[in-house]
């Protein structure tokens, strides 16, 4: 995937990792990203037998937490992505985190 965005002339950041400050409390490594597109879409990659509330809960998670308005989740474990292996997702608030 990255390879043939990335020959499309795609930005794509793989495997980011950021830190989390709650508090005093400071992770350094408090969540990764699977992909970062254009540094505008979030892409997280799964390979499950079925999409269940947590992965969107945590796609939602990383698009407030990056300040970004869209994700998308891809599942590969499917008889064919493009119908039933991904789901798009548009932080619609994100005013709210800015």
């Amino acid at each position: 995937m990255i390879y043939l965005l990335k020959k499309k002339k795609y930005k794509v950041e793989s495997q980011l990792i950021f830190p989390i400050m709650f508090r005093e409390l400071f992770v350094d490594k408090g969540f990764k990203l699977n992909l970062l597109v254009q540094n505008l879409i979030i892409v997280e990659l799964k390979a499950i037998q079925e999409f269940i509330p947590i992965n969107k809960a945590q796609l939602f998670t990383h698009l407030r937490l990056m300040k970004k308005r869209k994700g998308i989740l891809i599942n590969f474990h499917c008889s064919n992505i493009f119908y039933e292996g991904q789901i798009l997702l548009l932080q619609k608030n994100i005013r709210n985190y800015l």
